[in-house]
């Protein structure tokens, strides 16, 4: 098992940026591909990028493609989601999430899963 918690999440003008961390607890994290998703008020939870156990391979959703940077430091049981050239579209309610299946965009395929952490970008 694994326990998450996120942060870095707030409010942010149009074009800013934000760094997401994902601390996760026990001595598995190395085993898990690590994903972030989204939920935006009134919508479905979406996937927003993963990255292997390694951290070698990374996979994004069209949204923040080369507008989003994932990555783990798996000594300190750690991710990260540096979003850069943020939108109000952006905004929603950002997971983090552990799954057994080597870098899944699906998430059913995820299951432990952080709080939350909400980001707001206004215009």
């Amino acid at each position: 098992q694994v326990q998450l918690v996120e942060s870095g999440g707030g409010l942010v003008q149009s074009g800013g940026s934000l760094r997401l961390s994902c601390a996760a607890s026990g001595r598995t994290f190395s085993i898990y591909t690590m994903g972030w998703f989204r939920q935006a008020p009134g919508k479905e939870r979406e996937f927003v990028a993963a990255i292997s156990q390694s951290g070698l391979s990374t996979s994004y959703a069209d949204s923040g493609q080369g507008r989003s940077t994932i990555s783990r430091d798996n000594a300190n049981n750690t991710v990260y989601l540096q979003m850069n050239s943020l939108k109000p579209e952006d905004t929603a309610v950002y997971y983090c999430a552990a799954s057994l299946t080597f870098l899944s965009g699906d998430r059913s395929r995820y299951g432990f899963w952080g709080q939350g952490t909400q980001v707001t970008v206004s215009s």
